[in-house]
Formats: structure tokens, sequence, C-alpha cells
């Protein structure tokens, strides 16, 4: 593939030759130079580089022909007012030095055109080039305007701070344009694919943009081109301009479960239309956002940045917003959760992204995988932004490392302080020092299963770092620590069936008791707003000195059906009250349920080629024990077709099917989506949602996984 692009003399110095050396064409060899420097398919306009890696450029001359002694070719490199002149150099051998550098062989002289090898530094900063040559002999100079290019960070490269030396594991971090994200419980977990997009057309500009119109970029424009050099320095920015909290961001953030005038966060399924979207509205934060849309934004911008990137969810993820290491959580007397009277809270989970990079700011030992969480919790130096915070820090409680560490290691190994309360009388406490951070995972590189990287964050003595932080609690508890209960789930839950919780009560005192329990469940959201509780039962039973008692409920079908969404999460609590010494003892329990399945078949499979027609059949049983009213089956395919599809049902009995067919075509390579969801009743609650990968394959090599 050739690129050729007719070159601008600007300025120039007279010449007494009657034919000077005239520079007519410049021949980019994109697809090579792209190809070799493992960028084929990003950005649509601009030749895209990896920093510490020649590539190779043909200059065809009029006129008469270069002549290389006597005539010097030196070359302008401009990062806004960043100039950096590099000389040819004319020779047999050449190994690229410390800066920019640039060379010519013998051979490589033709009679009117020369092939030049640039190279940039492996610290080079990132951004939007201009290239300039000029011809020089001592009868004079000319001066030409090349064009421009990108240059990104170089995980291939030793000498880049981002190197990262396993080749699966750049495809993955780096070239993939798809991935899976985690939600749920650690009983039940649950994933979604998340088209990344950086082959999608725009999505390389769009990224640029965001570097520009940073408050760092506009504070001072010349500062922030140095910088760039430093992942570090870029992850914070980028980090920060994911949500719009403080500049024009591209998310805003919202939790309030009203979305009007933008987009439920749940609708989303994938990063470039948000990306461009943003970009075309003149940098307008695109609503609406939570933490895992937050998070694979920021994935996508890194890994077009070419930092290796990967989406992590924690599960059981605490959000300490005092810094004291402690979470604490209020009950009322039945057991009702009462998420708004701690400023604190722990989420069913919570989405960062790790990026992979070196810390010469920190010193040996902290390279590697840094946390970055993009969503507005808490400032970090007065911007919403948090880390990159060393994993290898927050494994050891390193938590005054910069960036954060103290924060992401509340995240995943705080303490939670269970308080049940009466009218703001305190009945009791209790200290758990293993819930938060149960689970940490990520997409298995080349595999969609999840990865655990708990112990990556969690010393084998995790749970007990924090002991001094909550001995206090430990001291006031107020319970007697011969009465103990516990609740559990029997079988992992599932639609359609009874739910099936155990309450094991020990009495470890010499006396007998009379206690009074409460066991209710409450719907909630990821992110800890509960509501009323939706079934409950109270009882009484007398417990002898050392008896311990296993008591066994279900939760029918009957019960939940009516209420429950896809993306709800049920909340168990049982409190447990000796009705003589009114002392009380609280147990909880918080899971998901999995939706109902709804059926793909694409036509040939899940590898269709670019701009071909292919068929596709949706299909959805309603496997629920119950018949859904005003039922919407809803289907919609971001790059393969236009607008959404719907198939109704005023009354969806149990085992009937609702079915959706229709054509798809893809108009450009990459990995797209298919979604679906059943939606029904007045309110349209969401009961089931889907998705379906189609890998389009076409001119342009794309990375898939």
């Amino acid at each position: 593939m050739m690129c050729y692009r007719a070159v601008h003399p600007c300025a120039w110095r007279s010449y007494n030759e009657e034919e000077p050396c005239v520079l007519r064409f410049v021949n980019l060899e994109a697809h090579e130079n792209q190809r070799a420097h493992h960028t084929l398919g990003l950005g649509s306009q601009d030749l895209v580089l990896r920093r510490g890696q020649p590539f190779r450029l043909m200059l065809l001359f009029q006129g008469r022909a270069w002549s290389p002694r006597t005539e010097g070719l030196v070359f302008q490199v401009l990062l806004g007012s960043l100039v950096e002149t590099v000389p040819v150099q004319w020779s047999r051998s050449w190994s690229p030095g410390p800066g920019w550098s640039a060379h010519c062989s013998p051979g490589d002289v033709h009679p009117m055109s020369a092939t030049i090898q640039l190279c940039s530094p492996a610290s080079a900063s990132v951004g939007l080039y201009r290239l300039a040559v000029q011809i020089e002999s001592p009868a004079g100079a000319r001066h030409y305007v090349v064009g421009s290019f990108v240059l990104l960070c170089n995980p291939w490269s030793k000498e880049d701070s981002v190197y990262m030396p396993v080749e699966p594991l750049l495809q993955e971090y780096v070239q993939s344009d798809c991935g899976l994200v985690y939600m749920g419980t650690p009983h039940n977990v649950s994933s979604r694919p998340w088209a990344f997009g950086q082959y999608e057309p725009l999505v390389l500009e769009a990224c640029l943009s965001l570097l520009q119109v940073s408050p760092q970029h506009l504070r001072n424009e010349q500062v922030d081109y140095v910088r760039r050099s430093d992942p570090v320095y870029l992850s914070r920015v980028v980090c920060a301009m994911v949500n719009c909290n403080d500049d024009r961001g591209v998310l805003q953030g919202k939790w309030d479960g009203r979305y009007g005038g933008g987009v439920a966060p749940t609708e989303w399924n994938g990063s470039a239309e948000i990306l461009t979207r943003w970009a075309y509205s003149d940098f307008r934060p695109v609503r609406y956002g939570q933490c895992w849309v937050f998070a694979c934004v920021l994935c996508t911008v890194m890994r077009v940045l070419g930092v290796p990137s990967r989406v992590v969810t924690v599960f059981n993820a605490a959000h300490d917003t005092n810094g004291n290491l402690v979470i604490e959580e209020v009950f009322t007397r039945r057991g009702e959760k009462c998420p708004r009277r701690s400023r604190d809270s722990v989420w069913n989970f919570h989405v960062w992204v790790e990026c992979w990079m070196e810390r010469p700011d920190l010193g040996s030992g902290f390279g590697g995988w840094q946390v970055l969480d993009p969503t507005p919790q808490e400032r970090s130096a007065g911007e919403f932004c948090c880390g990159p915070a060393p994993v290898w820090a927050v494994r050891r409680a390193a938590v005054g490392v910069p960036y954060d560490t103290a924060f992401v290691f509340a995240a995943v190994d705080a303490d939670v302080v269970r308080v049940i309360l009466d009218r703001d009388r305190v009945l009791g406490r209790s200290v758990d020092r293993t819930s938060v951070g149960r689970l940490v995972c990520t997409k298995t590189p080349g595999a969609d299963r999840p990865e655990d990287l708990t112990r990556l964050y969690k010393g084998p003595n995790g749970a007990k770092r924090n002991l001094d932080a909550t001995a206090k609690w430990a001291d006031e508890t107020g319970l007697s620590p011969s009465l103990s209960v516990s609740l559990a789930l029997e079988e992992v839950p599932a639609l359609g069936r009874s739910i099936r919780l155990c309450v094991s009560l020990s009495n470890r005192c010499g006396r007998r008791r009379l206690l009074r329990w409460h066991l209710h469940a409450q719907l909630k959201q990821f992110d800890s707003n509960a509501c009323a509780p939706f079934w409950h039962v109270h009882k009484e039973l007398h417990l002898q000195a050392g008896e311990v008692v296993d008591l066994h409920h279900s939760i029918l079908p009957s019960d939940y059906e009516s209420l429950l969404t896809c993306t709800d999460i049920v909340n168990a609590t049982v409190v447990v009250k000796d009705t003589s010494t009114k002392e009380r003892v609280l147990a909880t329990e918080e899971f998901s349920l999995p939706s109902p399945h709804i059926s793909f078949q694409v036509q040939g499979g899940d590898s269709v080629q670019v701009k071909t027609e292919h068929a596709v059949h949706v299909s959805f049983t309603n496997t629920l024990t119950m018949p859904l009213s005003k039922a919407v089956l809803t289907l919609e395919g971001f790059g393969l077709f236009q607008a959404k599809l719907y198939s109704r049902a005023v009354l969806l009995e149990p085992h009937q099917i609702m079915k959706l067919d229709l054509s798809i075509m893809a108009t450009c390579p990459g990995t797209k989506l298919l979604v679906a969801t059943v939606s029904h009743g007045n309110g349209h609650a969401v009961i089931a949602r889907e998705f379906h990968r189609v890998v389009v394959t076409g001119p342009t090599p794309v990375v898939n996984q």
C-alpha cells in the first residue's frame, strides 16, 4: 500500500544552481510502518507509530537527484511549540541514539528517491506530531512540510516504561478490542461483554482530543507536552478526564436510577459510541455512567495510547470516606439496612482499571500493575481521579505510597463495623474483617473466564492488618461472646426456584435462652441502596445451654419474581435478640439471581465478513413461574444495524417464546455486539439482558479475543 503525500515548500533560501534538487512527494509507507508498529486499524487519517522504534519513509525528488555527499537532509519534528531538529546520518550502519535520530544508507539512495529511517526516543511524548524536512547545500536550503503522525507508547520496546514482555498478554491488554466485565456477587459472578472499540472510526482522534482539552494542557501547553512522556502523568490526566466532575470530561455519573435526558448506564455496551458522542458534541459530557462504564472507557483510552490495561472487578468493595480504613454499616433493630445513616459504604462490586508501567518516581519494586479508578468518589491532589496505585503496595499495606494507595487498600481490605440502631440508641456492634475484597478478578487472557487476582491484592494475613483500627470496636461491641449467629445460602440461587437460606444459632453459655429473631430480604442495587423488605419471618426459639440449631427457610418464586430485575441484588439479614439480656447479634448475606436466557443464532457462525449480509435469529423463553404482561424483546447491534428492533407480547405465559429475525451487515472490521433485553409491565422492568459477540473480518487486520 503506497501513501504518497505532496509536500509544500514553506521557506527557502536562494539557489545558484540551474537545476536544484526539489522534493516533490513523500511516501509514508503507512501500511508497512503500522504493521511493524502494531497499529494497523488505529485511526483513519494520520500515520500511527510507537515511540522508540524506527519507521521508514521515501522521499521522491524532481529536477535532479539528491547528493548525500554535498547536500544534507534535516528533519524537524514538532509537538506544539516543541521542536526537535534531526539531521540524517548517511552511513552503512546505524544504531539509534537516546534522542531523535535519522539515517540513510548508501543502498537506500536511488537516482530520484531516498529511503530514510527515523526513530524517536523510547521516552518521547505521546501526541500528534508535525513533520518537516529541509534540504541543505552550500548554495542554500529548501524547507518542506511533510505532514503529521501520531506517536504512542510502545509496550513492545524494552526501553519503554510500559514494556510488557509476553506477546499473548500484549494481544489481550493492548490489541484486543473486546472484553468481559464481571458483576454480581462473589457467590454468583456474572459477566457482560464490552466492546472497547479502539479500531472504530474516530476513536483514536477522540482519545487525542481528550489530552488536548485537559486542564493540564489548557493551563500550560508546553509543560503538558513535555510531561506526556511519562505514563504515570498520562494515566492521571486521562483518569480525571474520563469523568466530568472538574473538567470537560467524557462521562457524567448518576446513581439515583433516574436517567432522563441521557442513557442508563446499563444500556451502554461499548466505548466507541461514548467517545465519539463526546467528541462530536464539542466535548460536552455524555450522560450517564457508573463504575464499569467509567472503567471501560478509561481502558479503551489507555490501550489506544499504548499502555497495557485491563478491567478489574472488586467484589464487596469498600468506599472509605474518612480514611480510617473502617467501614460502618447501620441496621435497624429488625435488620433492615440503612445505607444513608453512614457516608461509608460497601458496594457489591466495583470496577476499576489496572495499567502496566514502571514507577521510576517510587524506585524499584513498585512497577507492574497500577490501579486507576476514574469513578468520581474522592479527590486526589484536587481532582476527581484515583491512582496510579501500585498493586504491590496495596498488598503490603504501604498506604503512604502515591497515588491514593490508602483509598485502594481500604476498598479491598477494610474492616466492616456493623451497628444495630434503634432511635439512635446502639443496640449492638460487630466487626467483620473478611468480607471486604472477597474476590478480585479480571478476564483471563485468551479465554472467557475470570482470573482470580485476590492474592495479588491481599497478603496471607490481610484480614489481620486493621486490628488496631478496629480494636476499639471489638472492645465495645456489647455483644455476648457466648451467642453467635450465621446466615448462608444452602445452594446457588436460580430464577424460578425457591431461595433456600440457613440460619445457624449457637448458645455457648451455661443457661437456657429465649431468643426472638427477625429474618428478612431486601432488594438493592450494587452500590448499597436498599429498598423496603419484600419478605420476612419473625419467630421465637428456646435454645438450651450449649445447643446449636440450624433453621431452614425458603423464599418462594412468587415472593420475588414480580419484583426482581436483572440488576437487583438480594440482601438477607437476620437479627437475634436475647429477650432476657436484650443483647443482639446480626448476620447478613447478599446474592444475585441469574437472568433468564436469551438465545442468539448467526447464520454461518459468529465470524462474518465485512459488508456481507447474515441472518440472525433471537429468541426468549419465559422460564418464570408467572406470566409476563406487556413483554418486550428489544435488540440492538452497534456497527451491525441501525435502529433498535422490537418484538412485543401482551401476555407471555410460562414456557411461551418471543423471537426476532433480522439481517445484519457490518461496515468495518472488529468485534461487534448484539444486545438483547426483555422487559415487562408498565414500568418496563428489565428481567433479562444478554450479549452476543460477532467478529467481523475484513481487509484491515484486527486482533480479537
